[in-house]
């Protein structure tokens, strides 16, 4: 039994060293795909919200939540809003990776070459944001037209939000300089307060329904919601606003508010990255987002939300990937992380197969040539006895002790089954040449 594991793992040992070679390569052109893909996310990445318990703070808290199932740390950063939050975005230095961004937020239109150039891009559209314009009933009579905000004391949004920027861009549709009303750049909060005090006329709120202020002033008495009988003219006008409907009694149904459908202009807000975002963070955020953002709202159907469609800026590749074949097939039966690891891996995984498959045809013969090696070095030496028998050069018993010498170092040889017979063979030549060596012409020339 020693004798059989002892030749088994020469055995062995032959193969490893024949095989080694091609092993090394392979790992190592594993070791540099993984490092190039970098297949494993980073465990936290900042997500910028909004003000201190609007909408967008509170869906950062259930992105965290749901992140947190992954082993992923998401760090909100309050801000003032979309605007903000998309020059946190665009400006690498302040370690900004996902950021809730209004439509209509980014200042100026731009063409294809300049959103090719744009560093983020979109994980798809969220929930629907209309605009909310509420007015005091006393200051505004009949109000049917933006061009009757003339002369009016109006609150535009807080200074970094997308509120003022996109209000200012209705006025301008409407052609109402800026100089023809009077501004302010209030918080929500103290626009709400002020409305209600008489010190605004009309308020401009762009906030999902569910918002606790937008209820509130929906049932005020002596304050109304501006209806934008031309909701599908600003649709057509801009790409990111859709024409809404506030269906009858969707907030207080007992109570009849509102009396009836209204009109209403909405924006989408988008779920926005950096462009060099990890795709497995991009691929959780979407997921996180569909099981987040996918039921009923007062606005919008089961199912809706969310979507690559209604964004101002191009879908993240992997966000596209995954409105359009839903999650990849692996993620439904592995772990988040392994199914992740062999998503990223496989395409360098059949590269690097199809790199090595040529070159491990060269294996098996390497191995052959290093088992048969081992019988065939003896080769010489026996050539060398035999050379020196014909040429005289040494008398018939050193040569027969030189024969002897290798026969005994000969039957210290171990190879595989299959190779026996050329170790076999090697004797049988060495036999050959001690007859020689014995025969009695070469005792006759002695």
């Amino acid at each position: 039994m020693p004798k059989i594991v002892r030749e088994t793992l020469i055995s062995v040992r032959d193969l490893v060293i024949a095989w080694g070679p091609f092993f090394v390569i392979g790992v190592a052109l594993l070791v540099v795909a993984y490092l190039l893909l970098d297949p494993n996310p980073p465990r936290r990445v900042i997500l910028a919200t909004g003000p201190e318990n609007s909408a967008y703070a509170e869906f950062g808290k259930r992105y965290a939540a749901e992140l947190k199932r992954y082993h992923i740390d998401v760090e909100l950063r309050p801000s003032a809003g979309s605007r903000e939050n998309l020059v946190l975005l665009r400006d690498g230095k302040q370690s900004v990776d996902l950021a809730f961004v209004q439509g209509g937020a980014s200042e100026t239109i731009r063409t294809q070459a300049e959103e090719d150039m744009e560093p983020v891009a979109s994980l798809g559209s969220l929930f629907f944001e209309p605009v909310w314009i509420f007015y005091r009933e006393e200051s505004i009579k009949d109000f049917t037209l933006l061009t009757q905000l003339r002369g009016k004391r109006i609150n535009i949004g807080a200074r970094g939000s997308g509120t003022p920027g996109l209000f200012m861009r209705l006025l301008n549709a409407n052609q109402i300089e800026r100089e023809e009303i009077t501004r302010s750049l209030a918080t929500d909060q103290e626009a709400v307060i002020g409305l209600i005090e008489g010190k605004f006329d009309a308020i401009v709120l762009i906030a999902a329904p569910e918002a606790a202020y937008v209820q509130m002033l929906l049932q005020t008495p002596g304050v109304r919601l501006y209806e934008f009988a031309q909701a599908e003219s600003y649709a057509r006008r801009y790409r990111y606003m859709s024409p809404v409907t506030l269906p009858r009694g969707v907030a207080q149904l007992a109570l009849d508010v509102p009396p009836r459908d209204l009109q209403l202009i909405a924006t989408t807000t988008s779920l926005v990255a950096r462009k060099e975002t990890h795709p497995a963070i991009v691929q959780l955020f979407v997921q996180a987002a569909s099981r987040i953002h996918s039921g009923p709202g007062w606005i919008s159907r089961a199912g809706q939300f969310p979507t690559g469609a209604h964004s101002e800026f191009a879908l993240a590749p992997d966000a596209e990937r995954y409105y359009r074949n839903g999650p990849p097939l692996l993620q439904q039966y592995l772990p988040f992380s392994l199914a992740n690891l062999i998503d990223r891996m496989w395409v360098a995984l059949f590269s690097i197969v199809v790199v090595l498959l040529p070159i491990s045809r060269m294996v098996p013969p390497l191995y052959r040539f290093r088992v048969r090696s081992k019988i065939f070095r003896w080769y010489r030496n026996l050539r060398l006895i035999e050379h020196e028998l014909e040429s005289r050069e040494r008398p018939p018993e050193e040569l027969l002790a030189s024969l002897d010498k290798l026969e005994a170092r000969v039957a210290g040889v171990r190879v595989p089954l299959a190779y026996a017979d050329e170790l076999y063979a090697l004797r049988s030549h060495i036999d050959l040449v001690r007859a020689r060596l014995r025969s009695p012409s070469q005792e006759a020339s002695q």
